[in-house]
């Protein structure tokens, strides 16, 4: 977990504000990737599993989301 204990205002200009756009769109990609992956994975498992690692089929979207997103 990173904390900003600094910040800065920079004005950016338009090319540098959609490079920064781009830059967070393919971050947000790749975390949804991972999201839906891990998602997948718990999702193959059998009830068997699921219940040994004290989960059930309704929480697995929680669960994948809080790996991802910390959230």
């Amino acid at each position: 977990m990173a904390i900003a204990s600094h910040t800065r205002t920079v004005d950016l200009g338009l090319t540098d504000r959609i490079a920064v756009y781009f830059k967070d769109l393919a971050f947000r990609a790749n975390q949804f990737r991972l999201y839906k992956k891990t998602f997948d994975e718990l999702s193959d498992l059998s009830d068997r599993d699921l219940a040994d690692l004290g989960l059930t089929r309704a929480s697995l979207r929680s669960v994948a989301h809080e790996a991802v997103y910390g959230r």
